[in-house]
């Protein structure tokens, strides 16, 4: 199986953004690439391919399941695995965002020790090697 690698974390809060880099850098050993909204981050597609994508759902512009349905309609980034990160997380909700197509949804706020080992167990679920 490959190894998980790389993140695209993409989160309009600046502090969400700097405990998730240093859960995912530091505690994680990742190389992750940050942007505030949907539409930054497919932006930042066109040069980076990360293993998977760490998404918040709520944001301006672009949000997540809006996002997420323009990387499915791309072939070359529908592959790439999703998680949402939401602070409302209702049952329901996770069962949508699921039908849409996130690999899974995790709760705001996170413990940032635990971080970068839930992505880990979560790839391993998800991915498949062509």
């Amino acid at each position: 199986m490959t190894e998980l690698k790389s993140i695209l974390h993409v989160e309009d809060d600046p502090s969400i953004q700097a405990v998730a880099r240093v859960a995912l850098e530091t505690v994680g050993g990742f190389e992750v690439t940050g942007c505030d909204d949907g539409q930054h981050a497919l932006e930042t597609l066109a040069g980076f391919k990360p293993d998977l994508i760490l998404m918040d759902v709520m944001m301006p512009n672009l949000d997540g399941p809006s996002t997420l349905k323009r990387l499915q309609a791309d072939p070359e980034l529908s592959r790439i695995p999703v998680v949402f990160m939401t602070a409302k997380i209702q049952p329901a909700e996770v069962e949508e965002y699921r039908a849409i197509g996130a690999a899974d949804v995790l709760e705001k706020p996170f413990d940032p020790m635990t971080l970068a080992d839930r992505l880990k167990r979560i790839w391993e679920d998800v991915h498949v090697d062509p």
